[in-house]
């Protein structure tokens, strides 16, 4: 494995290197190698980020994160079906996502989540096929960062503008990635897999039901931030309820965790490096291939920005409920979603056998 490949593994394709490292030359060399990445990779972001709000301005600096995102994903993710047709579909993710969140914050809190609903129904079934490829995690997400970080008037038309250039860059890197891949579906075969009974159907309605419904539910309570438990309950949303009990407990404890340490960080720092917090959380998380350790470091970023607006009691509390409230009204419902399409499935099949 060259030097450049050794840089596009993930953190769990890096540390199984360093597992397998059999002598501490061999161990050392993998270590330089993963902290070099990690480096190049803040450094990438942190520029990528900034250049967005300096173009589009600083309440726009949110989109510079939505597309960052869909670059750093896209450019190995794959649709599943015909490159084409997939690079048309990333476009018009990109339109829904400026689009829909803008609608949907004009709106009622109720009305909001039918028109939630309905953008992230197009968004899962086409973008989110295979559920362990996490798409979900990329698509899903940056509609709620735009949803939960909304503009007017001029920095709207600014939103609209990074948001095409985003859309080109991205459906540019998908493109010339994927262009000489050879797929067998096609988006009609996305629509007739379309399946009540199976797991993978019913996670993706879970995850297009579930979701609109906790942001309102949030918005009704008049809560702050109620992006976050949308994301929280996103996140928790799996195909199988075991799988979900594991996330869900990974992302209580590892945000009471990360509220922890970043308490003790804001007390023990100068206020005028709170900003960078946020950074120390990203350079964590980009150590971190579990979801536990993910969790208690993407707190950092959150409570930082938060902590400006509702102070740090404020924002601890919000952080809080908001995560305990997603993930396990996310359980509830996907217990109770599957249970009732078991039932169904049973009496559909005593049905057929009378």
């Amino acid at each position: 494995m060259t030097f450049y490949q050794e840089l596009q593994l993930n953190q769990a394709g890096s540390k199984n290197l360093l597992k397998k490292s059999e002598t501490t030359k061999e161990k050392m060399y993998h270590i330089l190698v993963y902290l070099i990445k990690i480096a190049v990779t803040m450094v990438f972001c942190f520029l990528f980020v900034t250049v967005f709000s300096i173009l589009f301005g600083n309440e726009n600096s949110i989109v510079g994160v939505v597309v960052l995102l869909c670059l750093m994903v896209f450019r190995n993710a794959d649709l599943g079906i015909h490159t084409g047709q997939s690079t048309m579909l990333l476009a018009m993710f990109f339109v829904i996502m400026v689009v829909c969140p803008h609608l949907a914050n004009q709106l009622s809190p109720v009305l909001g989540m039918l028109l939630n609903i309905a953008a992230l129904a197009v968004l899962i079934f086409f973008g989110c096929h295979n559920p362990f490829m996490f798409n979900q995690s990329t698509l899903v997400l940056g509609y709620l960062l735009l949803y939960g970080y909304d503009v007017t008037g001029k920095s709207y038309q600014m939103r609209l503008v990074g948001m095409a250039l985003g859309a080109v860059l991205t459906c540019f890197v998908f493109y010339r990635n994927h262009k000489n891949r050879t797929f067998k579906r096609n988006l009609k075969d996305l629509i007739q897999e379309f399946d009540i009974t199976s797991s993978r159907t019913k996670w993706q309605l879970c995850q297009i039901i579930c979701v609109p419904i906790v942001l309102c539910i949030a918005e009704l309570c008049n809560m702050p931030r109620a992006m976050w438990a949308g994301i929280a309950a996103m996140s928790a949303i799996l195909p199988f309820v075991e799988d979900m009990q594991y996330r869900v407990r990974k992302r209580i404890v590892g945000n009471i965790v990360g509220v922890i340490c970043f308490t003790v960080l804001y007390f023990l720092l100068p206020s005028s490096i709170y900003a960078y917090i946020g950074i120390l959380g990203g350079i964590g998380v980009g150590f971190s291939a579990q979801y536990g350790w993910q969790a208690v470091f993407n707190t950092f970023g959150a409570l930082a920005i938060a902590a400006e607006s509702y102070g740090l009691k404020g924002a601890v509390s919000l952080r809080v409920i908001q995560n305990v409230f997603g993930v396990v009204f996310a359980l509830a419902f996907c217990a109770v979603f599957y249970w009732f399409m078991s039932k169904q499935k049973e009496s559909d099949v005593t049905v057929h056998a009378e």
